[in-house]
């Protein structure tokens, strides 16, 4: 597949993801009551001051363990240009010789607040911001986008022609700099993003298959992902689910509707799991809305997927 043509990306500075320990452990930020990654990364109507993350050593509920053997990937801070005036920065990571790409999508408001040395000011415990290293342990180069320069949030952004230009500037940088399929992958509100995005861009230019994870199934605010065009969709498409996800935005009963939608996709399966930790609000990352405790075998069954999909 050709890669579009994308100008110089700006690198910002490095640092290192995970301790170079026995027992590795990703540091994270430990969220005060209240904060965190709800809705996939904060409430429906963005965060809040007591939802600002304050800096903390690990604790059980907000660390992802890796196997002693996992190697160490190294996030780097990266801008590109998109529109006119407006640049999207993101957190890359990648294997030496990855099979695939993903594009992350945080829930929540989607403001990460990356910054010049890759810390965010929101949303770090996110269930795929926190298991991104594990993306690239699977085989997989990582994309964490954040919310383009030109806004602080993407709240009420996502479904816009805006938000789809800003990613296919990111999909068309992956491409370029690997030569490997892209996939976008959301949670909780992050999923709106990736549903509508991959509606827009059906294209070359757009990306090579779709994964949802804690999919928005209903919405008072904007429109849910069962509710978009999703006949427009020409990729495979991964639905993900907690069987006991709480969050009243995405109740399971729901999801057949969702499925029967995405009939029109060369390729669609639903995957559901049992487990893990149900901590706080149920509609935060911590709760079974986010695989809190079953991140590690939820990451290796969408990489397995994403890999062996045609």
């Amino acid at each position: 597949m050709r890669a579009l043509p994308v100008k110089p990306a700006k690198f910002m500075v490095l640092f290192t993801l995970c301790i170079l320990t026995p027992g590795i452990f990703s540091p994270r930020l430990s969220y005060a009551k209240g904060g965190g990654a709800g809705y996939g990364g904060g409430h429906a109507g963005g965060s809040s001051s007591s939802e600002q993350p304050a800096v903390q050593s690990s604790s059980e509920n907000d660390q992802v363990s890796h196997s002693e053997d996992a190697k160490c990937f190294t996030d780097e801070v990266v801008d590109i240009p998109t529109r006119t005036g407006v640049t999207q920065r993101f957190l890359f990571l990648s294997p030496p010789d990855p099979k695939g790409a993903v594009i992350l999508f945080a829930g929540g408001d989607g403001g990460l607040h990356i910054s010049s040395n890759g810390t965010m000011a929101w949303g770090s415990g996110n269930f795929l911001v926190r298991s991104r290293q594990l993306f690239a342990e699977n085989g997989l180069a990582v994309a964490v986008v954040d919310a383009p320069s030109d806004r602080g949030s993407l709240s009420g952004f996502r479904q816009t022609l805006e938000h789809a230009a800003d990613i296919k500037a990111v999909i068309a940088w992956l491409k370029q700099r690997s030569d490997v399929p892209v996939w976008l992958v959301g949670t909780s509100r992050g999923t709106q993003s990736a549903a509508y995005i991959a509606t827009q861009l059906v294209d070359k230019s757009g990306p090579d298959g779709v994964v949802l994870t804690s999919t928005i199934l209903t919405d008072n605010t904007e429109r849910p992902v069962p509710d978009m065009d999703l006949g427009r969709l020409k990729v495979p498409v991964l639905v993900v689910h907690h069987e006991r996800d709480g969050c009243k935005h995405c109740d399971r009963v729901l999801l057949p509707r969702l499925m029967k939608k995405l009939n029109c996709a060369p390729c669609e399966e639903l995957i559901t799991f049992k487990g893990g930790r149900d901590e706080g609000d149920p509609c935060q990352a911590f709760a079974h809305h986010g695989f809190n405790g079953i991140e590690k075998e939820v990451v290796q069954r969408i990489a397995q997927w994403i890999k062996s999909t045609k």
